[in-house]
């Protein structure tokens, strides 16, 4: 059996050539599992090159109804011949399945129908589209002004000059945001060869030793109130409430990039913001149309071959110590992130210049990055987590950490890029620097 599939109004279509038997029905469980994206709601099958249906493919068309739903979505078969449309009638699954006449009456019914509730109610969003972008903005909280924590040194982790005395312990019940350099172990001695570019979210650690295998690992605590210490040589927390949520959608299948959803969000602020001081905290969960990442590939601790003057970002020494990949990886997985900005096209002057300093370096690997913004976010990937931006973003990070699929986690580049995402934003008050 051969199978091809294309996307058409936002419905992904499978057309099927050959027998949907048992060993057809694998075939075709395989093809949809590689194509199906996180945000994938409508799915249709068109038959029109298939003559033969049996109980594996029955079985295949319950799970994708059962997956769609699940996804809150439709799945619908056309172009039923007549052979499969009766083992259908015999089995009883022409009752529960939707069957169209043809493919393209499927994909019109599915975009007439299509289920797109009111995220927010009317009196507290405010909804903008502009270059085939949506941006949707509902209100927060503003419980307590939101601070940036900066645990450790930056410069020492640039000048590879951290040692022992400079790692901190850290408890999984501590850290809800926070990004930095850190690792896991039995030790602070075991801990610091190893390292490398760190997340926590909702009590979840991962990070990406750097032990030479490239290979992120994380752990998720049942009890986060146990005595198992995250180990930091750089740490920046987020505390305090998001003051906004947007919730963004493009049409472009090359999605937006990270630099310019931070962009939107500055050049919003500056203009209807009143608290807005230049420095935004944003959390996101979104899916990916490509990342772009790089990672510290060893431990920046002192001792190290590098010259006393220069950084592990200076181009003559930047290969040694970082790897990027820039070929837009991912695309349709789920997207976790957490990061922090800096709007140098704004008024900044509540914050002292190290204070800053403190939250960002110039990433080499940012080739389009500008100098009137700085961007310092890493990130998680998952798969398999349908999206729906009408759910709470906070309860849905930690049931994506907790119960997702984990597939890598990276720090990222201005220039991956999303296709839509739920954002929370909080307009940063303050930068607490701890020793």
């Amino acid at each position: 059996m051969e199978a091809k599939s294309e996307r058409k109004d936002g419905v992904l279509i499978f057309f099927i050539d050959g027998r949907l038997d048992a060993f057809g029905a694998q075939q075709l469980d395989e093809w949809i599992k590689g194509t199906l994206q996180d945000d994938d709601k409508e799915l249709v099958i068109d038959l029109s090159g298939s003559t033969y249906l049996s109980s594996g493919g029955l079985r295949t068309f319950s799970m994708l109804k059962k997956e769609m739903k699940r996804r809150n979505g439709r799945f619908a078969l056309a172009s039923v011949g007549e052979y499969p449309k009766k083992v259908l009638d015999m089995a009883g699954f022409s009752t529960i399945l939707e069957i169209f006449p043809t493919t393209d009456a499927a994909v019109e019914d599915m975009r007439k129908k299509r289920k797109n509730p009111t995220l927010f109610n009317e009196i507290f969003y405010k909804k903008i589209e502009e270059g085939g972008v949506s941006l949707t903005i509902e209100p927060g909280w503003m419980t307590s002004p939101p601070t940036l924590r900066v645990t450790g040194d930056l410069s020492k982790v640039l000048h590879a000059r951290l040692t022992e005395a400079d790692i901190r312990e850290n408890q999984f019940s501590e850290i809800i945001y926070s990004l930095g350099l850190g690792a896991l172990g039995a030790t602070k001695k075991e801990a610091i060869p190893l390292l490398g570019e760190m997340i926590t979210l909702y009590g979840s650690m991962v990070w990406l030793p750097t032990d030479g295998n490239n290979t992120p690992d994380f752990l998720t605590p049942l009890d986060t109130k146990g005595d198992v210490p995250v180990y930091t040589g750089y740490n920046v927390t987020l505390d305090g409430p998001f003051n906004e949520y947007l919730t963004l959608d493009t049409e472009d299948p090359k999605g937006i990039s990270l630099g310019n959803i931070y962009k939107t969000i500055f050049s919003g602020a500056r203009n209807r913001v009143k608290i807005y001081k230049g420095v935004v905290a944003v959390t996101i969960w979104g899916v990916l149309a490509g990342l772009a990442s790089s990672g510290i590939k060893q431990s920046p601790v002192s001792g190290t071959s590098l010259p006393a003057n220069a950084t592990i970002m200076d181009p003559a020494y930047s290969s040694q110590w970082m790897a990027s990949d820039t070929s837009m990886s991912y695309q349709g997985d789920t997207l976790v992130s957490f990061g922090f900005g800096i709007d140098y096209e704004d008024d900044i002057m509540g914050f002292q210049q190290e204070d800053l300093d403190s939250l960002f370096y110039a990433n080499s690997a940012n080739k389009t990055s500008s100098k009137m913004m700085y961007l310092h976010n890493h990130g998680v990937i998952f798969s398999g987590v349908p999206y729906n931006a009408s759910l709470d973003l906070n309860t849905q990070v930690k049931k994506i950490v907790n119960e997702a699929t984990f597939v890598d986690m990276r720090h990222l580049l201005d220039s991956t890029r999303l296709r839509r995402a739920k954002i929370g934003v909080s307009y940063i008050q303050k930068i607490v620097r701890e020793p």
